[in-house]
């Protein structure tokens, strides 16, 4: 993904992370924002949702997307 494509993606994820309610913010960033085990929850807790985003990598930002369209279906937010 070129990185104009990789941009998008980011600000997309962001303004559909925001709809969510904070437990679903919380654990979407348990789920990417804990390095593959090598942060502890409680700085991944910590982050905000948007630094969570800034790192994810770009291999993933695709199921990321998905994942949160999802959650937003399922909470009739979309």
């Amino acid at each position: 993904m070129n990185e104009p494509l990789q941009a998008y993606a980011r600000k997309f994820l962001k303004e559909e992370l925001a709809k969510l309610p904070p437990d679903n913010q919380k654990l979407f960033k348990l789920m990417y924002g804990r390095c593959n085990g090598l942060r502890s929850v409680e700085d991944a807790e910590a982050m905000t949702v948007e630094e969570v985003v800034d790192e994810i990598p770009y291999q993933s930002l695709d199921w990321a997307i998905q994942q949160v369209q999802n959650t937003l279906k399922k909470q009739g937010k979309t």
